[in-house]
């Protein structure tokens, strides 16, 4: 073991010893209801696991009480061991038991904001009022009015209470009244039942679950335990870690980490001497509300009516007409102009249940309470292990936190790989690399060689890392790093700060390189590998050697190829490629990416000067380029004959157009006019001039379409 290693090793005891001491234990009697909180744990999840215990016998019926805002998530995940005996049910008051309770009450809550309110509510029911004017009678009504006091001392608010008595109208002041009763008790004992509901209601935020379990009916006396767990949400907890490196040149390749759970009590209730635990994953977490009532919408169908039915009078008719009128169906009556429902919409017939009708299906058991087998207090051989998709921390001693608290649970204290290096990731620095270091968990190692103590092959969850180095003897603050989650037996690595001795120089080169042609059907096919290349000189430190990680950025669709023959490290966007960089020497690194493109042309379609210009690429083979010479050529022939057809489209169109404007003079000019005469004849060289151009475009129509053809044929002709 080296030195760093026992160093570490001697300060990770004393480091645990002292937080575990730190805790006072806690012994408490437990709660009248019997359960006991022993056990929390806290999960990355954003939940908390809740395990209370009772000792009970016989028949028992355990009470628990939790948060309003818990509800849903006990009823979703409450789970109740018992080592022996059976479970029963568990049950609670309803989400809104105020409302529940007056429900059926021939008043609301509301109604007892005020004496007033509460009266007018009960109109009709039986009053008797005590004071200076006794009366009994039925409320009718309370009023408000306005009295002037005496000698000018302002207005006051009285109510009038009318009572319809055996003497007929009566009223009085409800402020002059020293009682006010109801007569009848059952609207006294709903009155007291409503205010004990608001009493018992009034702030309160808490719901009491009972949960019943039975006796084993082999031997109901005996003791047994229970245990009642239920997950709910809890904040997340936070890991944070330490690490302490050895003096630069000490050829110590170790650091000491300590690593701690950074967590709150918001759960509602002291923790009095509990097992603590807490878990690092990403499990599925969700809510359901379950504590709310549903109802299932239900269509509403009409209520079938039977149409009114009103024969016409008979008249008569011969014995055979009689007959198949009988035998004909009647048709159904229709009502209010409504078309009776089909056939296909109506209930199907219930099935006879005479001597051939099958027996009725015998009533589905009810299932019977089934022992759940009482979970094992697995021991945990270390502080840490690994579970499902998840690494658990117990904490070894008994833990007490007041409800709001925060504490800070060791997680691990031991000696760890760690290397210094530099890392240069060009979107963060673009001149420096960042100081960093190489973490490695080595938990995994087997426990009987040199692996650090209190190692059995858990990870490290992710968290923030402070970085001390030893200078002079002493610790010295160094950076801060993010520590992403680090498994058994894989390595992370931690940038804490801005490297400035060493420096960094880039140089991208791109270039493409046509590494196959061929020729068939008059396209052209190009294979081209495009490539990339990244120059990096590295400047090194002037008093120590560097071990440079370059991060070069890796390209979709694009292969590594230099350096050659490496197999880099690579992230999800990068490859990492070491580099040794002597003191006060200068490193070279190129890196070269290559990507091939398939590139198809049709020759026909290009124009002249685009086939002159891939004629004359040097890239091409001489083959190539003197077939591409003679498509040139020959484009060259059809761009012609097609400007000599639209030329003579054009002045046909021209000729058109100074037609139209000549017959528009005709038609202001006198017949008999010179100028009419004038006009009549240049429209008449012109109708010559366009039948010469008819002919023309004839000819240069068939004379591009062979050149087209031409065209075609020897591009078609062309392979290689």
């Amino acid at each position: 073991m080296s030195g760093i290693t026992k160093a570490a090793a001697a300060l990770a005891a004393p480091l645990l010893v002292a937080s575990y001491a730190a805790l006072p234990a806690f012994a408490a009697d437990p709660p009248a209801n019997g359960l006991t909180l022993k056990r929390v744990l806290l999960s990355t999840g954003g939940v908390g696991y809740f395990e209370h215990e009772a000792r009970v016998s016989g028949d028992a019926a355990l009470t628990l009480e939790v948060r309003r805002d818990q509800v849903d998530d006990v009823l979703k995940s409450i789970v109740v061991y018992d080592d022996r005996g059976g479970v029963g049910t568990v049950d609670l008051a309803g989400q809104e038991p105020l409302e529940t309770a007056f429900r059926e009450l021939p008043f609301t809550p509301d109604d007892l904001t005020s004496p007033t309110a509460l009266l007018n509510a009960l109109k009709g029911a039986e009053v008797r009022a005590a004071g200076s004017r006794e009366l009994s009678g039925r409320l009718l009504s309370v009023t408000e009015e306005a009295v002037q006091l005496p000698n000018g001392g302002g207005v006051t608010t009285r109510h009038r209470v009318s009572l319809m008595t055996a003497e007929g109208l009566r009223q009085l002041v409800l402020e002059d009244t020293d009682s006010l009763r109801f007569a009848d008790p059952r609207v006294q004992a709903q009155l007291d039942k409503a205010l004990a509901a608001v009493a018992d209601s009034a702030g309160k935020e808490r719901r009491r679950l009972t949960i019943r379990t039975t006796a084993p009916k082999d031997n109901a006396g005996a003791e047994r335990t229970v245990r009642v767990a239920y997950v709910v949400a809890a904040p997340l907890w936070k890991a944070t870690y330490r690490l302490t490196l050895p003096e630069v040149g000490a050829g110590a390749k170790t650091g000491n980490l300590q690593g701690w759970a950074v967590l709150e009590n918001l759960s509602g209730d002291d923790w009095n001497g509990v097992e603590l635990s807490v878990a690092s994953g990403n499990p599925v977490t969700f809510r359901q509300a379950l504590y709310s009532a549903y109802f299932v919408n239900r269509p509403e169908v009409p209520v079938e009516v039977l149409g009114r039915v009103l024969p016409k009078p008979d008249e008569g008719a011969v014995a055979a007409d009689r007959m198949a009128k009988a035998e004909a169906p009647a048709p159904r009556a229709r009502t209010g102009g409504e078309m009776a429902p089909p056939v296909a919409m109506a209930a199907p017939m219930a099935p006879s249940m005479g001597a051939g009708a099958p027996p009725p299906p015998a009533p589905m058991p009810m299932p019977t309470p089934t022992l759940m087998p009482q979970r094992a207090a697995e021991p945990f051989a270390a502080e840490s292990s690994e579970a499902t998709a998840q690494v658990l921390f117990r904490y070894p001693q008994p833990v007490t936190l007041a409800n709001g608290g925060t504490l800070m649970m060791p997680i691990v204290a031991r000696a760890v790989p760690a290397e210094r290096l530099s890392l240069y990731q060009p979107g963060t620095q673009p001149r420096n690399p960042l100081a960093a270091l190489r973490l490695t968990n080595d938990s995994a190692a087997d426990s009987a060689t040199d692996a650090p103590t209190g190692s059995n092959g858990s990870g490290l969850p992710p968290g923030v890392l402070t970085l001390y180095e030893m200078v002079g003897g002493a610790p010295a603050y160094v950076g801060d790093a993010r520590l992403a989650a680090l498994p058994a037996g894989e390595s992370r690595l931690l940038s804490f700060a801005v490297d400035q001795a060493v420096t960094v120089d880039r140089s991208d080169q791109p270039s493409r390189t046509l590494s196959r042609a061929s020729l068939a059907d008059g396209v052209l096919q190009l294979t081209v590998t495009e490539r990339q290349t990244t120059t990096y000189r590295i400047a090194g430190a002037a008093r120590e050697d560097r071990t440079v990680i370059v991060e070069h950025p890796r390209r979709a669709g694009w292969d590594l190829v230099e350096p050659a023959k490496a197999a880099p490290d690579t992230t999800a966007d990068a490859y990492r490629l070491p580099v040794s960089v002597s003191a006060g020497k200068t490193a070279t690194l190129a890196v070269a990416l290559e990507r091939p493109r398939l590139e198809r042309i049709g020759l026909a379609d290009l124009a002249p000067e685009q086939v002159l210009a891939y004629a004359a690429s040097a890239e091409l083979p001489p083959p190539v380029r003197e077939a591409l010479g003679k498509v040139a050529a020959l484009r060259m022939t059809v761009g012609e004959k097609e400007r000599r057809v639209a030329d003579v489209e054009r002045e046909q169109a021209n000729i058109a157009k100074e037609q139209e404007r000549l017959r528009q003079n005709l038609s202001t000019l006198p017949r008999d006019s010179d100028l009419f005469k004038r006009t009549i004849g240049k429209m008449g060289e012109q109708e010559t001039r366009l039948d010469a151009l008819s002919r023309d475009l004839g000819v240069a129509r068939k004379e591009a379409e062979a050149a087209r053809t031409t065209l075609r044929d020897q591009v078609r002709g062309m392979k290689f």
